[in-house]
């Protein structure tokens, strides 16, 4: 008795299903490999969105080096049925390498993302320092690195803390009650392209750099 062979791809989505018996499936999850890693380069790194036509029975039989060449254009999607014994299915994820000796029948990973929650910090108004919205008024930051970089300032210069958490810096969002960005990004960048901050030594937390005391110092409000 037999049974259909499958095979799908999607580069939008990035991924591609071959469904077969598993000596099937292990026979042609190095071609495919191949393949992605192609058009991992050409399709994601370039995004190129047109996506030329692919041969499918050359793929299947030829031991020649696959092409970016062979893909389809047709919605980025093809979807063909050949007569073969079994049912095991492999699903390959654009994003992530599969060990070729493996012979795990499914391939795939999760889609990691970071919640971050405000966390508890004084922002208020005392004999020995102002609350963070005088100070904020005063000073008039005009975008998130500017924002992000003046609460850190605030909190190592006026709360004496040597590291800020990025939860902290979430609480000086809702204390001028403006929208929060991702706090990740935010000083992601303003330490990779500003030079303000500088990583701390706990995981999500960061430091003033000469440079960014400068400018909160000096140069805000801008004129």
């Amino acid at each position: 008795m037999t049974s259909d062979t499958k095979f799908r791809i999607n580069l939008k989505e990035g991924f591609f299903e071959l469904e077969g018996n598993e000596s099937f499936v292990d026979k042609h999850l190095e071609k495919f490999e191949e393949i992605f890693k192609i058009a991992i380069k050409e399709v994601i790194i370039n995004n190129k969105e047109n996506i030329p036509k692919l041969d499918v029975n050359n793929i299947l039989t030829s031991n020649n080096p696959i092409s970016l060449e062979s893909f389809p254009s047709e919605s980025d999607k093809i979807h063909l049925v050949k007569n073969k014994n079994g049912g095991n299915t492999s699903t390959l994820d654009m994003h992530t390498e599969v060990p070729i000796s493996s012979k795990s029948t499914k391939h795939s990973i999760p889609k990691l993302s970071v919640n971050i929650p405000p966390l508890p910090v004084d922002l208020k108004t005392s004999d020995n320092k102002p609350g963070l919205r005088e100070f904020y008024k005063e000073k008039k930051p005009s975008n998130h690195y500017e924002k992000s970089t003046l609460f850190v300032y605030y909190l190592t210069k006026y709360n004496k803390q040597t590291e800020i958490k990025f939860g902290e810096i979430l609480s000086c969002y809702e204390e001028i009650n403006e929208k929060k960005p991702s706090v990740i990004d935010i000083v992601k960048n303003s330490i990779r392209y500003k030079g303000w901050l500088e990583p701390g030594s706990e995981k999500y937390s960061a430091r003033l750099t000469i440079s960014g005391e400068n400018y909160i110092k000096f140069d805000l409000p801008k004129t």
